[in-house]
């Protein structure tokens, strides 16, 4: 049988992966926000974890933490951080980093 995949099927092209997290209260903004930025979608988790700030356990509605990737062109990823760094991040917990990753299928992307 074998893998019948064409190597066009299977080449990769280079995008970046914009993973924010932040508070949930923010989800429905940021999810609005990523789409009206230029990405075509984005994936939410809730998430716990702790550092100099303390722990957000995520025990309590207003102490849930979300993650938010989202996978597009650079300039795209950055307009979208330049936008929660300027609307959210002096009033809300928001982290956020760049990598950089291949993918199939770019037109998804």
């Amino acid at each position: 049988m074998g893998d019948r995949m064409s190597t066009d099927q299977t080449r990769k092209h280079p995008k970046v992966l914009l993973t924010i997290v932040a508070e949930a209260a923010l989800e429905k903004d940021l999810a609005r926000d990523v789409l009206a930025h230029g990405a075509h979608g984005w994936t939410i988790s809730d998430v716990r974890g702790g550092g100099r700030g303390g722990v957000r356990e995520g025990a309590w509605e207003a102490d849930r933490t979300i993650e938010l990737r989202v996978v597009s062109d650079a300039p795209v990823a950055d307009a979208i951080a330049r936008h929660v760094m300027a609307a959210y991040a002096g009033n809300f917990g928001v982290t956020l980093w760049f990598s950089e990753v291949s993918v199939l299928r770019p037109e998804r992307y």
